[in-house]
């Protein structure tokens, strides 16, 4: 009964990708693994639906790395990366990343993280701004309505904005070798965050 709640589920899922040739190869593999544990085949049909399932993820990966901004100018990027799947993301959540570089050696990381561990720590400290108030390097800090914090200390060229979105989500900004925080918000600027929500937390 498993095998075939996850072949329905897995069905669903390939009908909802937007490449046709991917969603072609996903059904193809999903029909055979049904055809597999129909028969008997049992591990058959289960390597095969991992298969499929790795198939799937590809694609999740690939549409949610867009989510990422382009480089703004006088910036270069590196890849986006994405922990979408496997065991880290079960602990970690979903997790994108992408480095921004300029020339003057400042970098920036940003993160993008669904069901993160931080949300709930987040979640706390917003609700008892006593928490920030002992570090003098940490203060309450708000985007577009969004609560979260900025952390820098005075004699350091480090920033790191946090921001929830939502209940799900968490955004962070890490940077170093910046006069302030603006090359941060700039790239926070960048992000359709209605969108995001949607992509990692539906």
């Amino acid at each position: 009964m498993r095998i075939r709640r996850t072949l329905r589920l897995l069905l669903a899922a390939s009908l909802c990708l937007a490449g046709p040739i991917q969603a072609d190869e996903v059904s193809d593999q999903i029909e055979a693994a049904r055809k597999a544990y129909e028969s008997g085949e049992l591990r058959n049909a289960i390597e095969t639906l991992n298969f499929a399932v790795a198939k799937i993820q590809e694609q999740m990966t690939a549409n949610l790395v867009k989510l990422l901004p382009e480089p703004l100018p006088g910036w270069t990027a590196d890849e986006p990366e994405s922990q979408a799947g496997g065991m880290a993301a079960m602990i970690t959540g979903t997790t994108l990343s992408r480095i921004y570089r300029r020339e003057d050696g400042a970098e920036i990381t940003l993160s993008l993280m669904a069901d993160s561990p931080l949300m709930p720590m987040l979640t706390m400290a917003m609700s008892m701004p006593f928490v920030m108030q002992n570090n003098q390097d940490m203060k309450t800090y708000s985007f577009k309505g969004y609560r979260g914090m900025l952390e820098h200390a005075a004699d350091s060229a480090d920033y790191e904005i946090t921001l929830m979105v939502g209940n799900r989500l968490v955004i962070q900004g890490k940077g170093s070798r910046l006069a302030d925080s603006k090359p941060i918000e700039a790239y926070f600027e960048k992000l359709d965050l209605e969108a995001i929500q949607t992509a990692l937390t539906h």
